[in-house]
């Protein structure tokens, strides 16, 4: 694969090793009650001791306290926070000073003026995860199934690194991918046959459409 493709709320093994095998370079579980990928983090370490250096270990958390991301930490290992809440840049701060490991902030975007919130964590974060902002009503921050304007990020900064999320699956990655050219996606509800359960084929297909993607649209940001 020549782009990092991050497929998000795995809680089997079985699908794990399987995003692995097709080139999934990151691996991410949720650690969010409400969410019903929510995994318990005895669970995940588990799953993630499967496929531990084959791709990067994301532990995906919304507003955790530090006992939790302490538990989170110590059972799933991960290689890479993933902080998807509203955790704000002296939060950043704290938890890489206590952890020590790389953080991607979660931002939401539905208009221009959401990508002006990056500015504040440039130089914090050491990635940018954008997002679609939940539809009305959703108590997720993520894996709603939506996406967003992809022409915003014609405005964004090319020193920005980031991973398009939202609301991609094997028929629309390679419009998401004209149109932005971003060098990382992630994907969750997209390669699911009902919420939180990862099919095999449609992973199959998603990888199959950024591959056929991948023959016309370079990478890294570039569109020509």
């Amino acid at each position: 694969m020549k782009r990092e493709v991050k497929i998000c709320g795995l809680r089997t093994a079985e699908a794990a090793e399987h995003a692995v095998a097709l080139g999934a370079s990151h691996i991410g579980f949720i650690f969010f009650p409400k969410s019903p990928r929510n995994i318990e983090p005895d669970d995940a370490g588990r799953v993630a001791e499967r496929i531990r250096g084959r791709a990067k270990i994301v532990a995906v958390t919304v507003n955790a306290d530090n006992d939790d991301l302490d538990e989170i930490v110590s059972s799933l290992k991960p290689d890479i926070l993933q902080l998807h809440g509203s955790e704000d840049p002296d939060r950043v701060l704290t938890i890489k000073a206590i952890y020590g490991l790389p953080v991607m902030k979660a931002l939401s975007v539905r208009e221009a003026s959401d990508l002006e919130r990056i500015d504040a964590y440039v130089g914090i974060v050491d990635r940018f995860l954008l997002d679609a902002k939940p539809p009305a009503g959703s108590e997720l921050p993520g894996g709603n199934g939506v996406s967003f304007d992809w022409r915003l990020l014609d405005a964004l900064d090319g020193s920005v690194d980031y991973m398009l999320s939202g609301g991609l699956n094997a028929e629309n990655i390679g419009e998401a991918l004209a149109l932005t050219g971003a060098s990382a996606i992630d994907i969750s509800s997209g390669v699911e046959s009902a919420p939180g359960l990862k099919d095999l084929k449609l992973m199959d297909a998603f990888f199959d459409a950024v591959r056929r993607a991948e023959a016309v649209v370079p990478r890294s940001g570039s569109k020509t």
